[in-house]
């Protein structure tokens, strides 16, 4: 039999358990065992047609079904599988029969609506979430006040923030009034709460947060709590953007 060697993180997220940020956390955790050995190393590699991978001492199937699904998630919901508080999250939105394997792609805060990607496609996941790919995100957000043009180009050339500068955005305004002004922004970043903290940076903190496309994805017929799967195209059209064969 031939080998076919794969690093083990990368494993991980093509089973479906996990993105491959999120698999590198629990094989530091040592949850992650190679033929009954726990690893604690992310860059081990193993064998897919040999080897045995166990999490949490349950054997990892490396084909699962492949799931795609975009939500309308409402303010209120967590995006994150689980919560240790017992707080609502975006999988309680789903059937169980659908949700089984899914993970959100990225984040959206609790008090944020929007479009998020739920998938059990490590790969792609993790893919989409990085830097290099540059994949847009445009919010719609009403802040606070009315900015002066000088803080909408601030906004565009990029903001300083405590983990450096982000990057040029594009920012046009929709409505405008002496308490409150709704801006489209787009980014390609993912900077924890960056939007928010990019407009509280130029003094004009959020009132509202939501996010209404990724990449060519748009909520289009959907309301809150709405979801659907992804077409086909759709699939095929998010692997060409991060480069990857399906």
């Amino acid at each position: 039999m031939t080998s076919e060697l794969i690093r083990l993180p990368k494993y991980l997220a093509r089973s479906g358990l996990a993105s491959r940020r999120a698999a590198e956390r629990l094989i530091a955790e040592g949850r992650v065992k190679v033929n009954g050995i726990p690893v604690s190393e992310p860059g081990i590699r193993i064998d897919i047609r040999r080897d045995r991978v166990e999490v949490d001492n349950i054997p990892v199937e490396n084909t699962p079904e492949r799931k795609y699904y975009l939500l309308y998630k409402p303010v209120g919901y967590l995006s994150t599988v689980r919560d240790p508080f017992g707080r609502p999250t975006v999988m309680d939105l789903l059937p169980r029969n659908v949700r089984k394997g899914l993970f959100p792609v990225g984040r959206l805060d609790m008090d944020t609506e929007g479009l998020i990607l739920l998938t059990n496609d490590g790969e792609l996941a993790f893919r989409l979430t990085h830097p290099r790919f540059r994949v847009k995100k445009t919010y719609q957000v009403t802040i606070k006040g009315r900015p002066l043009e000088e803080k909408l180009l601030q906004l565009q050339k990029g903001i300083i923030l405590e983990e450096g500068r982000t990057a040029p955005a594009k920012v046009k305004v929709i409505s405008a009034g002496k308490k409150k002004t709704v801006l489209l922004i787009t980014i390609h970043e993912g900077k924890k709460r960056q939007v928010k903290r990019m407009c509280q940076a130029v003094g004009h903190p959020v009132i509202s947060l939501k996010r209404i496309s990724y990449a060519f994805l748009n909520l289009d017929g959907l309301q809150p709590s709405d979801y659907r799967a992804l077409t086909g195209e759709e699939i095929r059209r998010l692997y060409a953007l991060v480069e990857l064969k399906p």
